[in-house]
């Protein structure tokens, strides 16, 4: 099945299940997924998805703007081209470009640096806000930017907010730290998270896409 989404025509996917919703998504082929009741046949899935075109289309721009991010390369909210250069020694960062031998020496700076920013980045802020000792992971995430386990003491980070601008990075280690003082969303919760980054809704809004 294929659908019209504003002149873009989408493959629809259609997973059925024993449950009582229909829920959308876009995979990483930017094909439409419908995961409903196995009782559901096509028609009334294609009656559904006109009705929530609007929704739709939205939801397909944010997911190819993902997918274009995640196709070129990012590091600190700038996009290189790589070229690779078997002469060169060291990673290079050079008018937008950035020089590197191999794939795997990029590979390996990139979870470097990622490791080392995300460090001094969590040792600034905690001058700030005074927690308790938590230890400090780094995962990639295909849904959060961070996870605070107030019972374990630990953060972990989306080792994709590497791509990101610092001050998005600051925002999600502001976020994961208030909640060892509050460990739900609660209007304190965003109280204290405004306190210590007041733009935190235009932070939230970037990350969404």
């Amino acid at each position: 099945m294929e659908v019209d989404l504003a002149g873009v025509l989408v493959n629809v996917i259609v997973v059925r299940k024993n449950i009582k919703n229909v829920y959308f998504r876009f995979d990483d082929d930017l094909n439409l997924v419908v995961s409903c009741n196995k009782r559901i046949k096509d028609k009334e899935i294609g009656n559904l998805i006109k009705k929530n075109e609007n929704s739709l289309i939205k939801l397909y721009n944010k997911s190819y703007k993902r997918n274009l991010k995640d196709s070129e390369f990012w590091y600190l909210g700038n996009s290189y081209d790589i070229i690779y250069d078997e002469n060169v020694k060291d990673i290079i960062f050079q008018d937008g470009k950035i020089i590197v031998d191999s794939y795997p020496r990029l590979d390996k700076f990139i979870k470097k640096m990622t490791r080392e920013i995300f460090r001094e980045e969590v040792l600034k802020i905690r001058e700030i806000i005074k927690t308790p000792d938590f230890s400090l992971k780094f995962r990639r995430m295909k849904t959060r930017w961070g996870v605070c386990n107030y019972k374990n003491m630990s953060i972990t980070l989306n080792t994709e907010l590497i791509k990101y601008p610092k001050y998005l990075l600051r925002y999600v280690i502001v976020h994961e730290m208030c909640h060892f003082y509050h460990h739900d969303h609660s209007k304190k919760f965003w109280e204290m998270v405004e306190r210590y980054y007041p733009n935190y809704k235009e932070a939230r809004k970037e990350l969404r896409g």
